[in-house]
């Protein structure tokens, strides 16, 4: 059947990516640095975000699939200091993608510095919907968009573990997108988030989930 097939292909590469990590190598050579002990990465942190204005309070929690597409959500809270920034609270949430790890991983192009490796193929692009909460509004009354960039540092010289984590970008409402009119920082604000994070890589078969043995 054709999904079996698929299903059968999408393993087969799976597997052969765990094997690519570990033939012909030792037990502490393993150059996806433990980002294949497991299918899913599971991010959760918190911080603080640097907006105009002032800062507020941050926080994250991330799901990405091989360490290189998935989905995450932020939020900010503030101010921490003073009046604060407008708006004063805001929600995200949309898809991340990191094309460098099984790109230069499977063409061989690590460099064997475990914490450069981990830094480089952490870049990635943000896309999202935002939501924001003006003074005086409605919590995630004003709808939007976000467009970002992310790299982070690992502590330790494996993938599960902490790392530091820089995230930044622009944030537009749906009617400044509409309208092309900006009244003010609901309308387009810049960001800056610095947060302590713990991933941690764990096996979920998202690959062959459905898979049934033959009889």
């Amino acid at each position: 059947m054709p999904w079996a097939s698929d299903r059968c292909a999408a393993t087969v590469a799976f597997a052969a990516i765990v094997l690519r990590a570990t033939s012909a190598l030792g037990a502490d050579d393993d150059p996806s640095h433990g980002r294949l002990e497991g299918d899913l990465a599971v991010v959760a942190g918190a911080g603080v975000a640097a907006v105009s204005g002032g800062a507020r309070a941050a926080a994250e929690v991330r799901l990405r699939y091989l360490e290189t597409a998935g989905v995450f959500a932020t939020y900010e809270d503030g101010p921490l200091t003073g009046s604060g920034p407008e708006p004063i609270r805001v929600l995200a949430t949309g898809l991340e993608l990191r094309p460098l790890f099984l790109f230069r991983w499977l063409k061989g192009l690590e460099t064997s510095r475990a914490r450069m490796d981990l830094a480089v193929d952490s870049m990635g692009l943000e896309l999202g919907a935002v939501f924001l909460q003006p003074s005086g509004g409605a919590f995630a009354s004003i709808p939007g968009l976000e467009v970002g960039l992310g790299v982070e540092l690992p502590i330790l010289s494996r993938a599960s573990g902490p790392w530091i984590g820089f995230h930044g970008g622009l944030r537009w409402s749906d009617q400044a997108l509409g309208s092309g009119q900006i009244r003010g920082p609901d309308d387009r604000s810049a960001y800056l988030a610095l947060t302590l994070a713990w991933h941690q890589m764990i096996v979920v078969h998202a690959v062959d989930a459905g898979d049934r043995a033959p009889y």
